[in-house]
């Protein structure tokens, strides 16, 4: 798999050639995202990488829907490919070469292929009959139907064609198929596809039909061009044509390819028919096919051609959120190899969750407490007033994230990235740099805070294969400059590069939280809620770290006090910045001593017709029963955490004036749940 590749130093990836009938739609960006991370990887890690995709542009229903909107097939098609090129542009899709099956290079190398079969033996002539699904360019058996009639991929009805073709010779290949998948078991992966081609092998293959006389949008037959070729062969070609096969000097640096990344839908294509097409040409086969699942909605899979027609314009999704919470969402939420639900709102709860609350909290938090706390200089690396706890962290990270990626794994390599992410974010608590500050511990301070910072940086190498925009934007803001990129994978990620004395640039939030009503709605999705710039969320936790707020408050963010406050200084906000934390009076239904800690009430409030749980440091404050009918000031956009075995859904606004602590509420009665401005 990709660790052969790597002790090559070189790698080869491809996708699917995308039939451009109409513009594309979120599955084919899952697609193409995942190739695009694995090929960054490796470049990154100094191999020679070649990315291809491109349009696979003949066929009967390019024909057809040309003829209807009464233009030639190329002049229909062109938009759509340039409409293709756009979007990849827009992702940041890094392909080194974009095939077109309607260029003459690849044209003149199919007929050249076909030639060859044709004067071997492997390909003859007869009569084919068979039920074929012009969306697939395929026949399929009765069997293989839905309810006898239907295409069993895009639920469409079949028509029955019988026409004079040209067969390839696919039943000659089945045993050699067989033997290589049994000594390569790698070469089909998930193994839950490589058991489905298995056991389809073993059921027999039949000739296979090559040619089509019932349509003239296509490379014509060289020796008989009232035959086009079946639209299978000229497609799968393109990953040797585009190489320039059979002797270019790519294709002799390149093939055989390391990874053909499709979708499971097209996977008997990919591990049956163009390995046996290689085999007939005395080629080496492909080392994996990866077939991966569907993105699905309502248990439907998404496509152009599907029934039901459920399509999701990548593009409006990246004008609404941005390309990285796109990029970030299709890797990170479907497990490889098995479908995935996609949801608008399940993207939301990635960005405000992941992005927004993790990533977004770790870069605004630390150089924050550096700009407080250090004249916003990052300090000199610590040496060996190091704990090395976040060092040793980011070493096990690196290790969990190349054993991921060597298996394809996408989204265990960003949980692994995620875990150092937390650590850290943790790390900062269990340290406290404004306590290490209040009691003039500058040297542990400086300790502290470089190792969170250089964690960051790291992160940033980590992600660069995932996101495209985002690391440039954390390395700027840890003062590295817009122009830092890493020499390389392995340089990158050596601890203690981040320079001493470069000044932190505090510029905006990397992601602004996302209302999920908003998103809902017809607007572009305004960040309401605190986001990146929330530490976390919490007015006594922003303070501490170098933040905003300068009252005291407790629940989810965890206990402040308004001497952290004034040690940690209070930074001017804008009104907009302001405007991201949601406040919102609460009545208080139940008050209780919290199971495990004498210091903590839990609250169970209504929120105007929504009930949330609070776990409060007020103990020592307020009994109970006091509480009971209280109208309270809560933050309500806060990221739910667990205290002490409690989830706590929110936090309480109090403020302290060294004498007591004193819950905010209001001066008259007012509805539960309103809003504060």
């Amino acid at each position: 798999m990709a660790g052969s590749s790597e002790a090559r130093g070189r790698f080869y990836i491809t996708t699917p050639i995308y039939y451009p009938n109409d513009r594309l739609h979120i599955g084919h960006t899952y697609t193409t995202v995942a190739a695009d991370a694995l090929a960054r990887y490796h470049r990154l890690r100094g191999d020679d990488t070649w990315f291809l995709t491109g349009t696979d542009e003949h066929g009967q229903k390019i024909e057809r829907a040309a003829r209807k909107a009464g233009k030639e097939p190329l002049e229909y098609i062109d938009p759509i490919v340039e409409a293709t090129k756009q979007l990849w542009h827009r992702l940041h899709i890094s392909y080194d070469d974009f095939i077109r099956t309607s260029e003459p290079r690849h044209e003149q190398r199919v007929q050249q292929i076909f030639q060859r079969l044709y004067e071997q033996g492997d390909i003859y002539k007869g009569v084919y009959e068979g039920l074929y699904c012009t969306a697939c360019e395929a026949y399929y058996t009765e069997a293989e139907l839905l309810d006898g009639q239907r295409c069993p991929v895009h639920e469409t009805p079949v028509e029955r064609l019988q026409e004079e073709s040209y067969f390839f010779r696919l039943s000659k290949y089945a045993q050699p198929l067989l033997e290589h998948i049994e000594r390569n078991p790698e070469f089909i992966q998930p193994p839950s596809r490589r058991n489905e081609v298995v056991a389809f092998i073993r059921q027999g293959l039949q000739d296979l039909s090559v040619s089509r006389t019932s349509f003239r949008w296509g490379i014509p037959v060289p020796f008989d061009p009232d035959h086009v070729i079946y639209v299978w062969i000229d497609a799968l070609a393109n990953y040797i044509t585009a190489l320039g096969w059979p002797d270019g000097e790519r294709y002799r640096r390149f093939w055989p390819a390391d990874l053909h990344l499709i979708g499971k839908d097209i996977l008997r294509f990919h591990a049956i028919i163009w390995p046996a097409l290689l085999m007939a040409l005395g080629e080496p086969l492909p080392r994996c096919v990866y077939g991966h699942g569907w993105l699905l909605i309502d248990g439907g899979k998404i496509g152009k051609s599907r029934a039901g027609g459920q399509v999701i314009d990548p593009v409006q999704l990246i004008e609404k959120y941005g390309v990285d919470p796109v990029r970030y969402f299709l890797l990170r939420e479907v497990p490889f190899g098995d479908d995935g639900s996609y949801s608008e709102d399940a993207l939301v709860r990635r960005l405000n969750t992941d992005l927004a609350n993790d990533l977004g909290n770790l870069a605004w938090r630390t150089t924050g407490m550096i700009q407080r706390f250090l004249d916003g200089r990052i300090p000199e690396p610590p040496g060996a007033a190091s704990d090395g706890v976040l060092a040793a962290a980011a070493r096990e990270t690196v290790a969990r994230v190349e054993r991921a990626m060597a298996g394809f794994d996408l989204p265990a390599a960003l949980q692994a990235i995620w875990d150092l992410i937390g650590r850290a974010n943790k790390y900062i608590d269990e340290q406290a740099p404004w306590a290490l500050r209040r009691e003039g511990r500058r040297d542990r301070l400086e300790a502290v805070l470089y190792d969170v910072a250089e964690t960051a940086r790291v992160v940033g190498v980590l992600l660069s294969p995932f996101l495209v925009e985002t690391p440039p934007r954390l390395w700027t803001q840890l003062g590295l400059g817009p122009d830092y990129r890493p020499a390389g994978w392995r340089e990158g990620l050596e601890w203690g590069q981040l320079p001493g004395g470069v000044r932190v640039v505090r510029d905006q939030p990397l992601f602004p939280r996302i209302d999920l009503d908003e998103a809902a709605g017809a607007g572009g999705g305004e960040g309401t809620g605190p986001g990146a710039a929330g530490e976390p969320v919490a007015a006594a936790a922003a303070s501490r770290d170098g933040g905003t707020a300068g009252v005291p408050a407790t629940g989810a963010g965890g206990q402040g006090t308004a001497a952290a406050a004034r040690d940690g200084g209070a930074e001017q906000v804008t009104i907009d910045e302001f405007a991201r934390i949601e406040l919102r009076t609460a009545r208080v239904l139940v008050a209780e001593k919290h199971p495990r800690a004498d210091r903590l009430l839990r609250l169970e409030v209504d929120l105007g017709g929504e009930r949330r749980q609070i776990v409060a440091g007020i103990a020592a404050h307020y009994r109970p029963e006091e509480l009971v009918g209280k109208t309270i000031v809560v933050v309500a956009n806060l990221k739910p955490a667990v205290i002490r075995g409690v989830e706590s859904q929110g936090m309480v606004l109090a403020a302290e004036d060294g004498q007591g602590l004193a819950l905010l509420t209001t001066d008259r009665p007012i509805a539960e749940g309103s809003r504060i401005r």
